[in-house]
């Protein structure tokens, strides 16, 4: 099948062709011509299946006939974030150059003016988060009884931001004869009623299981320890044949320090998560897809929306609180058919967290082992000759640095002589893996004669897994 056999109008099919775009994905191809035949339609498909096109491209020739009027603009889009608003936007701008479509982007974090500027000329297109919308509308900025689409993208992520009473007012002041399509990777309970109570006779398209991750993503879970996340995350960095990556944290602390950490160890990267302001989030966003950066630290607010070509993995640095947000967080890469990998840190207090993962995605995920290394790995012996030696005792220092001819009257306190011979305690602290152990005392649990569990790593280590904190 190919875009022509859709119902798409010429001038749409060569704005496809000149994207590069040949064959539909299996949401575009039943999703496009049920919207052309003016039905309303509840689409559920997994992240980077080409859900935003599977509604742009139909709007586009829907609109294409009609006339504009100030305030009221004639279809509406509403979108959870404003860089998932953004993308759609891009996708609105790249294949509708050959109609004579006007649309406006309505988020927050930018002035007003030009936005109220715009509606004033009359828009075909309105793509918004319902905050921004919500605010104009109260303000009498802006009027939706001439409103002719509706596009509720991302509906399980509007349920989880709180969006869902905006979206039933929004629709409450909507005509009452209008198309609706609602979009989704997963259909809870709350988006299914909210459906039912403002959709007519929806047709229903699903083209994959809900809450499934794609098939051209390898992912794998590391367990580790809090303190030795960084240092496993640097090991991968480069050691995976990383090309471009984007990093998730659950805190935006976390997101700036791990920026700042990177930076300091010579990766080129950048952040962005919800302090940063709209301006600076984009020109973020900018430079990691002009490859100026190429690794993307980030928080939950970016986990949705970003189509960005290229992107070989994904690092959940910390595991996600919501099951949902591993689905899309690991969409990020595996893109129209790429291959990705992604990892997912796993400490001890996140052993709740990652079953609800594994239980929403029905598969258990791989614990990342030897095999799947993509570098040699040394022998275990070449391993430990390079591992960091233990730090030199003061005692043992001292004992160096003392003459042959020390005279036998030096004056030494006894508590002094006492002090240095005194086997070291067992204390535990951020580098106590540095410190010699004393004789007698039992090894370690993580080090490498010791029997470990089923599942984990067993065998030689890359030395990411025997470094200490690193401040």
């Amino acid at each position: 099948m190919t875009f022509a056999d859709l119902g798409l109008s010429p001038e749409l099919l060569k704005a496809v062709d000149d994207a590069g775009y040949t064959e539909p994905t299996p949401i575009q191809a039943e999703a496009i011509p049920t919207i052309l035949m003016m039905k309303d339609l509840i689409g559920i498909a997994q992240t980077g299946t080409g859900k935003t096109a599977s509604f742009v491209l139909p709007m586009i020739d829907v609109m294409a006939s009609g006339r504009r009027r100030a305030l009221m603009p004639r279809s509406l889009i509403l979108e959870p974030t404003r860089e998932l608003a953004a993308q759609v936007a891009e996708n609105f701008e790249k294949y509708g150059k050959n109609h004579d479509l006007k649309m406006a982007l309505l988020i927050g974090g930018v002035q007003m003016g030009d936005q109220l500027k715009t509606l004033n000329e009359g828009v075909d297109v309105l793509i918004a988060t319902p905050g921004r919308l919500m605010d104009l509308f109260e303000r009498g900025k802006i009027l939706l009884n001439g409103c002719e689409l509706l596009v509720i993208d991302e509906a399980d992520r509007m349920l989880d931001m709180g969006f869902i009473p905006d979206i039933e007012f929004i629709c409450d002041k909507l005509p009452d004869t209008r198309q609706t399509m609602l979009f989704s990777a997963t259909m809870p309970a709350p988006i299914e009623k909210l459906s039912k109570k403002f959709m007519n006779n929806p047709k229903r398209i699903q083209t994959a299981r809900a809450a499934t991750t794609n098939k051209d993503i390898t992912a794998f879970k590391i367990n580790v320890d809090q303190r030795k996340k960084r240092d496993t995350l640097e090991w991968l960095l480069n050691n995976d044949h990383v090309e471009t990556a984007i990093v998730f944290s659950n805190k935006k602390t976390t997101v700036r320090e791990l920026n700042q950490h990177l930076q300091r160890s010579g990766f080129k990267s950048g952040e962005i998560h919800g302090d940063i302001d709209q301006s600076t989030r984009q020109k973020e966003l900018e430079r990691f897809k002009s490859g100026e950066i190429n690794i993307l630290v980030a928080s939950d607010v970016a986990a949705r929306g970003l189509d960005i070509k290229g992107v070989s993995h994904v690092f959940n640095f910390d595991t996600p609180w919501h099951p949902d947000d591993y689905v899309h967080r690991i969409g990020r890469t595996g893109r129209a058919g790429a291959k990705g990998r992604a990892f997912t840190f796993v400490t001890k207090a996140d052993a709740e967290a990652i079953d609800n993962v594994e239980k929403l995605t029905e598969s258990p995920i791989p614990v990342f082992g030897k095999d799947d290394v993509r570098v040699e790995l040394k022998s275990d012996t070449g391993k430990r000759s390079e591992e960091p030696k233990p730090k030199d005792e003061p005692a043992q220092r001292s004992r160096r640095k003392k003459p042959d001819h020390a005279s036998e009257d030096s004056k030494e306190t006894p508590q002094k002589v006492k002090r240095e011979r005194k086997p070291r305690e067992d204390v535990s602290s951020d580098n106590d893996e540095f410190a010699p152990k004393p004789k007698g005392r039992s090894r370690r649990r993580d080090q490498d004669d010791t029997p470990v569990a089923p599942g984990e790593w067993n065998g030689p280590k890359p030395s990411f897994l025997d470094v200490g904190f690193k401040g």
